[in-house]
């Protein structure tokens, strides 16, 4: 299938297009109905009428973006139209919903004219908390845009221009870094003068670029002083001419700035550019010298493309969509200079930050880190939005266009945190915990050499979660640290048979083990692992708590942990809890890891834990014992006999803990079921922790759930040890280590509390 049909299928497959509305309230009853529509709808109405400020909160307004096409310059289409443009627009949308959960209309107009244009935007304005054009021609776009801004009290963003030219600036301000240059002193060269460049080229001089260093060629040649076609944004760029084409211009220049047309440029013409030339050819779809021309001519040249199959994507999706989060979230009447100069800079500090494995597994790389190939963030980088968002919203306020300043943006930091990841929030009160403790919780880590392990090691040390303890060779974790670009500062490295504490913890163990078959030499073998010596430096408190099991099977690290620290006094049983974390809720499971076959003793254990852990994430547990029976529907079943036999031992034992069941998983779960139905259950709502009644179908629900319901699982966390012991699943993320790791700190704290 040639690619003109993959696209044509992907977009006429299912519903057209690329984009439909979902309501965010039910409208199931004749009550939801009376409250949506007639006669409810007009207590809302009238309160906006007797303030207008109202419509953010009773409508959609404060987070909807019209995005605003007449199709006049498409995507290097040219003048196609605004249907032709619809695909692109819808295109638009799906990136603000997806990267910024902003949602959009995508608005085509028949309207050939400045007047026209300003005239349908500003009649449509009430609808929007902001506007973003898109595929305007100049010169038009920027008397639509000078003129709406000036006009409407939303803020107005033409995205073809301010978008490329906050990525290009970045990128910039990073090849800049790397090659020794001042943005002042630089000389810069564009091919191209129409609504991009002319925007590039006013950032940069807003960034430090000396606008006299900046020459300009268009389809007619140099943009100079003694041309009468220039209207007044591109004049502001005009030089007297001396003569030279773009080809001579390059000779001895730091920077060009591509924004025309393909394979213009020769290798000649880079070769004669100054020592380790700035190339950022950013026409499309072919740029203006191909990528591995350029780089064979100029090996020592920082490129950057529009293409996503080469280094230094400049893809305005790191723009738009972060900016207009920052400007909604403070309700700015317009987006300023400040605004767009503080996304830029944003973005280029970013990409000096360690890039999580999330990212490199999207792009399928092992590593990436800042230098000539990676001078801006990947498009598919999900912390753009917690970057970004935030330094526009201070920009916002601080430059006194901002009607709702953001008075905490580490608080507004940490609130996109949770939209980019449902697991930070729920995992909120566990960082302050860990982040309080004094002095740090020492965590020992067997997998030290690892790079996931190392690299999660830096984020607990700069986030003051934790003191990892890397356990491993020395000299091979230091060269393992080195290539991941991790810092040692703030950890410890320890060998194991080379420790101080191998003879010691080696006849600990033998004492420990003696009568279970362990002679003295067995037990020195035993410690060369480092999941034993873990284990064993937490037995004898010289860590509080260990996180293993990094590509290796679960039991390989819970087993000798189990035999090593033993079960909590308290408990008596192990097992394994998983956070679920859905868009709406968060339900814990339990067992989905451990225990195969519980028998009743054993579920009423598995409850208790789960509920146990639960509570430690500040959620008061309603536990619901599953089965595929609710309350006596199948008597004589024994398994249904065990799970029915559970919750009578755990109500004995945990009087005050909300338990019921057996039920079936969707009565447990819908709570409108239970009431109708079950209106005797002692559930007050709807459960929040499952137990289920064999470790089968608790692993089968929760990996179902992660793949089919988009639901993210954190854990397992292990619960009913003695000492703190975590286990990383097979396939986790930097991500995911941390998480863990922090649920490890919280119990070594509570163990400290003990």
């Amino acid at each position: 299938m040639s690619d003109r049909d993959k696209a044509l299928e992907y977009h006429v497959q299912g519903r057209p297009g690329k984009i439909e509305v979902n309501a965010t309230k039910p409208l199931n009853t004749a009550r939801d109905l009376a409250l949506a529509y007639s006669p409810g709808v007009a207590w809302p109405c009238r309160a906006i009428h007797e303030d207008p400020e109202k419509v953010f909160a009773y409508t959609a307004k404060g987070n909807l973006v019209a995005v605003v096409t007449n199709g006049t310059a498409v995507l290097g289409l040219g003048d196609i139209g605004p249907e032709a443009g619809k695909p692109v627009m819808e295109g638009k949308a799906n990136l603000f919903k997806k990267f910024a959960d902003i949602d959009v209309f995508d608005i085509e107009l028949n309207a050939s004219t400045a007047d026209e244009m300003v005239a349908a935007v500003k009649a449509m304005a009430p609808t929007f908390g902001g506007i973003n054009l898109e595929d305007i021609a100049a010169p038009e776009c920027f008397e639509v845009e000078r003129r709406l801004q000036e006009e409407l009290d939303i803020p107005v963003f033409h995205d073809d221009q301010h978008g490329t030219a906050i990525i290009s600036g970045a990128a910039l301000i990073n090849a800049c870094e790397l090659t020794g240059r001042d943005l002042g002193d630089i000389t810069i060269v564009f091919s191209g003068a129409g609504a991009a460049a002319i925007a590039c080229a006013e950032l940069y001089v807003s960034l430090g670029a000396r606008r006299e260093n900046i020459r300009m060629y268009d389809s007619k040649g140099l943009v100079h002083v003694d041309r009468d076609d220039l209207f007044a944004n591109k004049a502001a760029f005009a030089v007297a001419d001396d003569g030279r084409s773009l080809a001579q211009a390059l000779d001895g220049t730091d920077a060009f700035i591509g924004l025309s047309v393909g394979n213009l440029l020769t290798p000649d013409m880079i070769r004669k550019m100054a020592p380790s030339p700035i190339i950022f050819a950013m026409a499309n779809p072919d740029p203006e010298i191909p990528y591995d021309v350029a780089k064979e001519a100029r090996p020592d040249a920082i490129m950057a493309t529009g293409r996503s199959d080469f280094p230094n994507q400049v893809n305005n999706v790191l723009g738009f969509p972060f900016v207009f989060r920052g400007a909604l979230d403070t309700r700015a009447r317009k987006i300023n200079q400040e605004m767009k100069l503080a996304a830029t800079e944003a973005l280029a500090a970013l990409s000096r930050q360690d890039v999580p494995d999330n990212v490199l597994r999207a792009y399928g790389e092992s590593s990436i880190r800042f230098g000539p190939d990676y001078i801006i963030p990947k498009p598919f980088d999900p912390r753009v939005l917690t970057w970004v968002a935030p330094a526009v919203a201070k920009a916002a306020a601080e430059s006194g266009v901002a009607r709702t300043p953001i008075e905490d943006i580490e608080a507004y930091r940490e609130k996109l945190h949770q939209l980019v990841e449902r697991a930070r929030g729920l995992m909120q009160p566990l960082l302050q915990r860990a982040k309080a403790a004094n002095p740090p919780v020492r965590i020992a880590f067997p997998d030290g050499t690892d790079p996931q392990v190392l690299r999660a090691a830096q984020i607990l040390v700069d986030e003051g979660l934790c003191t990892p303890i890397l356990l491993g060779p020395p000299a091979r974790i230091q060269q393992k640290a080195e290539a991941a670009g991790v810092s040692l500062d703030g950890m410890e490295v320890e060998a194991c048979e080379g420790s101080p504490h191998f003879d010691a913890l080696a006849k600990e163990l033998w004492d420990a083990r003696a009568r279970k078959g362990v002679t003295y030499s067995s037990a020195r073998v035993k410690l060369r692992d480092r999941t034993w010596f873990a284990a064993m430096m937490v037995k004898q408190d010289l860590a509080e708590g260990m996180v293993g099991g990094v590509h290796r099977p679960y039991a390989q690290t819970m087993r000798p942990a189990l035999k090593v620290l033993g079960t909590d006094a308290d408990s008596g049983r192990v097992s394994g809890v998983y956070a679920m974390l859905f868009q709406d809720r968060k339900i814990f499971f339990g067992d989905c890891t451990i225990n195969v076959d519980p028998d009743a003793e054993a579920l009423a254990e598995i409850a208790i834990n789960t509920a146990g852990v639960a509570e430690s994430f500040g959620v008061t547990p309603r536990v619901a014992m599953l089965s595929y029976s609710d309350f006596g529907e199948h008597h004589g079943d024994a398994a249904v006999a065990t799970v029915r036999r559970a919750v009578e031992i755990v109500r004995a034992r945990c009087p005050d803990l909300e338990i019921d069941g057996e039920m079936q998983a969707d009565t447990a779960v819908a709570y409108d079921k239970i009431a109708g139905d079950f209106p005797f259950s002692t559930l007050t709502g709807p459960a929040n922790v499952l137990i289920f009644p064999d470790l089968q179908s608790g692993n089968i629900a929760y990996k179902l759930l992660v793949h089919l319901a988009a639901a993210e699982a954190l854990g397992p966390l292990v619960a009913g040890i003695r000492k703190p012991a975590s286990v990383i699943p097979l396939g986790a993320t930097v991500n995911d280590i941390v998480n863990i790791t922090t649920w490890t700190v919280v119990q070594a704290l509570e163990a400290r509390g003990k």
